[in-house]
């Protein structure tokens, strides 16, 4: 890979134009005979090229041959395309702020700033400032700095719509400032070695998106039934009270795929033990309930009992066999309070360890177990102030990584807890999933993860952590999915209803009406809490609930293709509403709506008298079915678009997709088109072409629409199933009926 200089401390305008303009391809610029504060400062500044469009920058020389391999990145060299550097009109500025290594982006007038992970607050992130430093953050509030996840990443979208992004590639605790000490300016700056930065330019945010999936690497398609509806709270139990759960969603008519355990089914809150009292037979459990359609999801944490006796140390004594704990500064192994007592900790950044770790998931999905839930991964400690381990812990790390000039860190592996914190979690669910596809290798892994880092989508989905049941939280919501969306995570959604507290029937309503189109769709709710099942608030929110939830369940042939959209080009499921104009000034800071993909706007009503109107991008949008029913949210179809749609289910595999539903709505051109992505909903018959992905156009022409296959990809037959076709128009649709396949025609109303 090839390296460039760009030299000087602080550069004359006048004197470097010409060197920067072949350097970094820009086009004629006005000299203004001043010094550019932006330029690359310290003693020469470094760039590489990812690829088109995409440049890594390191302080200097010595910055590069000392850098760290990056954890966000699926590969540090070898797989870039370019070998030479590529223009970048985006310069950072090296330095230092408050003592610490910085790195400053300037933004021009107009600017708007996005991502920066899981954040609480608002989608538009000008003016604001975060720590990425992965944090037990039980009831934050929108003050929080620092929640369970850390994605060092700013979007930066230009008031023309054209658009870069830019990623602090340091494990170790950085504040990202979104243009609050300096409207004009980006600044990162965080604890450890100069770190390098890596922007990537494009001519629209999307695309700035897909290029990120490609350095940091796609979300694999889930389990079908992990798209479905989640039934959670801390805790299910005894086995009598989940039976009871199951049967409630069945009788009722409401859709559920997933019923969840949390860390009460444990055996005194051992990992992979079972409290035999609460459920003495859990692969009998799961059986049933999977005969019912209900998958599950079992709690693992980190933290291991250390504790002797016959019998129930196991994984205690192997791992003191094996060596595999975090170390103390003392290089004494590093004991922690959490749920079971005293714990001692996996080095999970060791690849011996993971390598260790994931065979205890043999016997345990061997239980019927079809979902894995890693929690306190941050990692989370009680009874100390930083709520975490030390930071001069020691950890092993991988001495085979390579760094970005393609050698491996060898004995730079070994560091401290300072710099591996951040990517603790995610190296855990990289374990847990390896050991998950061992056990079940015919399967698709499901995991699910507190803590996490920039790139941990490649292992696990996520959560926006243990949130509040208030109105605040219901509104931080939305904006939270989409920003860790807008930071490379697809797999994304709150507990709904609220974590921590009560709430009441109108809030959970709500919730409910537009958690049930988030990414990832679950309901949860902490220990002494009162019941939050989607009946518990009465009659009038359960019909909410009800039909909130056989949307998404409508939806699923949509969404599943989203999935599998997200799986292969990077983009977020939900996306903020701008998406449909980034050029609109007034959809930019919108974060009532999100666009489910491109084709369907969810409009939702966040405050408790529905008093905002939120912003309706431009364009024709019909709406796909009016509800009388006030806090289910407007659902809204883009001009040109076909969207695929099923019949009501109770679970994603209760019967096959039969009839098949194409909603269209034509643009002004009178055409419309969209796609089908089918599969077996697991398993990985896919990827040798096992798979049915469909092209559907529309036309228009006099007062009828003709419905046609335009073409399909993949080796699996096409059903013999109904087809339906509904031509949406102003407050009305038509309606015809034919076969998948064939040509449908609708005469409009």
């Amino acid at each position: 890979m090839g390296h460039s200089m760009l030299v000087g401390r602080t550069w004359s305008w006048a004197g470097t134009i010409a060197a920067l303009a072949a350097v970094c391809g820009f086009g004629a610029v006005a000299a203004f005979g001043a010094e550019v504060p932006w330029a690359a400062k310290g003693d020469q500044a470094v760039q590489d090229s990812l690829g088109p469009g995409t440049v890594r920058f390191f302080e200097n020389q010595a910055a590069l041959s000392a850098a760290l391999p990056s954890y966000a990145l699926v590969s540090q060299k070898g797989d870039f395309a370019a070998a030479a550097p590529t223009a970048s009109h985006v310069l950072p500025a090296f330095g230092e702020f408050e003592g610490k290594k910085s790195v400053r982006i300037k933004i021009e007038p107009g600017t708007s700033l996005y991502g920066t992970g899981e954040v609480a607050g608002p989608l538009l992130r000008n003016g604001k400032r975060i720590v990425c430093w992965n944090t037990d953050a039980y009831g934050y509030g929108p003050e929080a700095t620092s929640l369970y996840q850390s994605h060092p990443w700013v979007l930066a979208v230009r008031e023309d719509g054209t658009a870069f992004g830019v990623l602090a590639d340091t494990t170790y605790r950085c504040t990202v400032d979104t243009a609050a000490a300096d409207p004009g300016e980006i600044l990162f700056f965080a604890d450890g070695p100069s770190f390098p930065v890596i922007v990537i330019e494009r001519d629209h945010p999307q695309d700035v998106l897909m290029e990120l999936a490609r350095l940091t690497g796609h979300m694999p398609i889930p389990p079908k039934w992990a798209v479905g509806y989640h039934q959670c709270r801390y805790s299910y139990f005894p086995e009598a009270r989940v039976r009871e759960i199951a049967a409630e969603f069945r009788s009722r008519g409401i859709p559920c795929d997933v019923i969840w355990y949390d860390i009460d089914y444990y055996d005194t809150f051992r990992v992979f033990t079972f409290n035999k009292v609460y459920f003495p037979d859990p692969k009998a459990l799961n059986a049933d309930l999977l005969k019912d359609g209900f998958h599950n999801v079992w709690m693992i944490n980190p933290g291991i009992k250390a504790e002797t006796g016959p019998g129930i140390t196991k994984i205690f004594d192997s791992g003191n066999e094996q060596d595999v704990w975090v170390k103390g500064a003392d290089a004494k192994t590093y004991r922690g309070e959490v749920w079971p007592g005293w714990c001692v900790f996996p080095d999970y950044t060791d690849p011996r360890v993971r390598a260790w770790w994931g065979p205890f998931y043999r016997d345990f999905m061997a239980q019927g177990i079809t979902g894995v839930w890693n929690d306190m991964n941050e990692p989370a400690i009680f009874n100390v102030k930083s709520k975490t381990m030390p930071e001069d812990n020691r950890h092993q790390g991988d001495p085979a990584l390579l760094t970005p000039v393609g050698s491996p860190q060898s004995e730079r592996a070994e560091g401290d807890h300072a710099r591996y914190h951040n990517v603790y979690g995610m190296l855990m669910v990289k374990g847990t999933r390896e050991g998950i596809a061992a056990a079940n290798p015919e399967k698709r892994p499901f995991v699910l993860s507190r803590a996490n880092y920039i790139g941990g989508h490649r292992y696990a989905a996520t959560w926006t952590g243990d949130n509040s049941a208030d109105w605040f939280h219901l509104e931080a919501s939305i904006p939270m999915v989409l920003n860790v969306g807008l930071s490379g995570q697809p797999f994304i959604g709150p507990d709904i209803g609220g974590f921590a507290g009560n709430g009441d029937g109108k809030l959970f309503a709500r919730w409910m009406g537009f958690g049930a189109l988030l990414p990832f769709s679950r309901g949860h709710t902490g220990k002494e809490n009162i019941d939050k099942e989607p009946w518990a608030f009465g009659p009038e929110v359960e019909a909410t609930c009800r039909e909130a939830l056989k949307r998404r369940y409508r939806l699923m042939p949509y969404l599943y293709t989203l999935f599998q959209e997200a799986s292969v080009n990077g983009l977020p499921v939900a996306r903020p509403t701008f998406f449909a104009d980034p050029k609109d000034p007034a959809l930019r800071s919108e974060d009532d709506s999100f666009l489910l993909g491109e084709h369907l706007l969810v409009v939702a009503q966040v405050l408790p008298d529905r008093s905002r109107a939120p912003v309706m991008p431009r364009g024709t949008w019909r709406e796909i079915e009016a509800s009388p029913d006030p806090d289910l949210p407007r659902l809204f179809v883009r001009g040109g678009s076909i969207l695929p749609t099923g019949p009501d289910i109770n679970h994603t595999g209760e019967k096959p997709l039969d009839p098949l539903t194409l909603v269209v709505c034509l643009d002004k051109d009178g055409k419309a088109a969209g796609t089908l992505y089918e599969d077996a909903g697991d398993g990985f018959g896919y990827e040798k072409g096992e798979y049915l992905l469909s092209r559907y156009v529309a036309e228009k022409s006099g007062n009828t629409v003709t419905v046609s296959l335009a073409g399909s990809d993949g080796k699996m037959k096409r059903a013999d199933r109904e087809l339906v076709v509904r031509v949406l128009q102003d407050g009305t649709a038509a309606r015809a009926e034919g076969r998948d396949g064939q040509a449908v025609t609708v005469t409009l109303k």
